[in-house]
């Protein structure tokens, strides 16, 4: 996932709704492909962040044996720093990454 490469902000930005939904004309078609291409990105962001926990991860079953790994520490600091899904998906769609359709639209154009 190249979420390591965006220009998302960090933190909430107040965003122009009208600016936003002028690609689809209707703010709800605009949320719910935002909120779709946020969850991609969320289960992403977990699948990556479990694989890399995953190696840290003791099989042993005695509760004595638990430690803190700094490593884990940071790879779950890392993770906590990085920009929330919505923020990367909202991103993108003003950057026109995201390639969305309607198929509703698409049989009023053909009738």
């Amino acid at each position: 996932m190249n979420s390591k490469k965006t220009n998302a902000p960090t933190n909430t930005v107040t965003r122009d709704v009208m600016e936003l939904c002028e690609d689809t004309g209707n703010i709800y078609e605009t949320v719910a492909i935002i909120g779709k291409r946020a969850n991609q990105i969320s289960v992403e962001m977990k699948n990556e962040l479990s694989k890399k926990l995953q190696e840290f991860a003791s099989y042993n079953d005695n509760l004595e044996e638990v430690f803190e790994n700094r490593e884990q520490i940071e790879i779950s600091r890392y993770y906590e720093k990085m920009p929330k899904p919505t923020l990367i998906a909202t991103q993108e769609y003003i950057e026109g990454k995201i390639y969305y359709r309607n198929p509703a639209k698409e049989k009023e154009k053909l009738q």
